[in-house]
């Protein structure tokens, strides 16, 4: 990832993460997909109104999905409203869907949507990972890296 892509994601209005994921996964290696939605689903994503806790990706027929991602329906919607809960496409290249799928072929990997954003054309956009879950162990090092993080910027505050 460049420095112009990661400005595109801090300027963008929208930013859904999955903040469980950096907890639960250590990261391999991460792509940007488009996301293949309808009309409503976009405008939900627009106003912030997703969700991806409990989201996971697999790879089905050469194609890439995203699964138990929460997309509340459309305030605004009519009887053509979407869904909340179904599997959506991601758009990726072949290339880096064939690395994907031979790389989970090993045993304790996964690929774990990351982030959904708005880019620069007004297009949803996802980060996901290939990540391999922590050990308990790992996870205690995490809290307690964060607890002497939170430790010393308190220390730093008051002075």
């Amino acid at each position: 990832m460049n420095q112009q892509e990661k400005e595109i994601r801090k300027k963008s209005p929208v930013q859904i993460r999955n903040k469980k994921a950096s907890f639960l996964y250590t990261f391999l290696d991460t792509f940007t997909a488009g996301m293949v939605l309808s009309g409503t689903e976009i405008k939900s994503i627009r106003a912030g109104k997703a969700s991806l806790v409990d989201s996971f990706c697999y790879i089905d027929k050469g194609e890439i999905w995203v699964q138990g991602m929460n997309i509340s329906p459309y305030f605004y919607g009519s009887f053509s409203n979407h869904p909340a809960r179904r599997d959506r496409k991601l758009l990726l290249t072949k290339r880096e869907i064939r690395k994907l799928q031979e790389e989970i072929k090993n045993p304790g990997l996964t690929i774990v949507p990351l982030l959904v954003f708005i880019d620069e054309h007004g297009r949803a956009k996802m980060d996901i990972a290939l990540a391999r879950g922590k050990k308990e162990y790992d996870k205690r090092q995490s809290i307690k890296e964060k607890e002497d993080k939170r430790s010393i910027d308190r220390v730093m505050k008051h002075y």
